[in-house]
């Protein structure tokens, strides 16, 4: 394996304690809902599941932590993705035993697993981005832009995160058995896909990053979070009477789409009135503007030509 250049050690141990950390919880939470025999087998299988999963994470770390002063975020798209697709497994089983277990109403423990995840995987996501490491962003008008966006991602992170939590937290009625896996899979699928979009975005600029042209995650988050997610509070609120859907985030979610509409209209408007650069063409094609062509030429060289000699004889007188 080709070994990677010096990486930046604060971020790889910040990104591997967050990892770590939020596995170790989610594995407390497996081993608390068993009981007996099943309990020292599910302890074994975490304790084994994450040793394997630190030997993967010893090495994309690694990487993510040499590229974080770059303008690339491949590694750190790849080490996202490991970390969700193996979170999320574990969640899903906490949330089926509480499922099981109904007359279990330890509210406090629910609520706890919440905010466990809505602290840990938005501030894994920032950390990744990891703004003030970029060198290259020079101006502080374009990092405080570029904060802005992403700001916009960890809120949307938060929103998924939400309705994923009304499964697990205590309620008198429960959705439908195809509703509940509808709804876990589709927020599953878009913790997953999101975030990477946004990383991808990053690392496709590259040095010469623009904020205002970077609209691949807003139009996917506008279709995906801020509509789809509304019908999905709606029809639950309404047809399922399901009062734990939350008001601020429907919203939010209002407002999201009012802005970002106004801000593509604004934004395609601008492109359209905007005058094409002067001098676009000698860019695009400077050797043809410097190189004269074969009539002009022709013209200096028959300029160049030299006059006849002109001779004068003296006759004798």
């Amino acid at each position: 394996m080709v070994p990677p250049p010096p990486t930046n050690k604060p971020h790889v141990c910040l990104s591997t304690i967050l990892i770590m950390g939020s596995m170790a919880l989610i594995d407390a939470y497996l081993v608390e809902q068993n009981h007996g025999p099943r309990k020292i087998g599910i302890c074994i299988m975490v304790i084994v599941g994450d040793i394997c999963f630190l030997i993967v994470l010893r090495y994309v770390a690694v990487w993510v932590g040499a590229e974080v002063r770059t303008a690339k975020r491949g590694y750190a798209m790849i080490l996202w993705f490991l970390y969700i697709f193996v979170l999320e497994i574990k969640v899903y089983f906490v949330y089926q035993n509480y499922k099981a277990d109904r007359k279990s109403l330890d509210a406090l423990a629910r609520k706890a697993l919440t905010l466990l995840l809505s602290i840990f995987i938005p501030v894994l996501f920032v950390v990744l981005v990891a703004i003030d490491h970029m060198e290259y962003v020079r101006a502080f008008k374009k990092r405080e832009e570029i904060r802005n966006r992403l700001f916009w991602v960890v809120v949307d992170l938060l929103d998924i995160l939400d309705i994923q939590a009304n499964l697990w937290e205590p309620q008198k009625k429960g959705l439908p058995l195809w509703a509940e896996g509808l709804m876990f899979f589709y927020c599953y699928i878009l913790l997953l896909v999101l975030p990477c979009v946004s990383l991808s975005e990053i690392s496709m600029q590259g040095i010469n990053i623009v904020p205002h042209k970077m609209l691949l995650y807003p139009i996917l988050s506008l279709v995906t979070i801020n509509v789809i997610t509304l019908f999905i509070r709606g029809g639950n609120m309404l047809l399922y009477r399901d009062a734990r859907v939350s008001g601020i985030l429907i919203g939010k979610n209002v407002l999201a789409i009012i802005l970002k509409t106004c801000s593509f209209v604004q934004y395609r408007r601008h492109m359209q009135s905007t005058p094409p650069a002067f001098g676009v063409e000698l860019q695009k094609n400077p050797a043809a503007h410097a190189r004269p062509s074969p009539a002009a030429l022709q013209v200096v060289m028959q300029d160049q030509t030299p006059l006849p000699e002109v001779t004068t004889t003296c006759e004798h007188t």
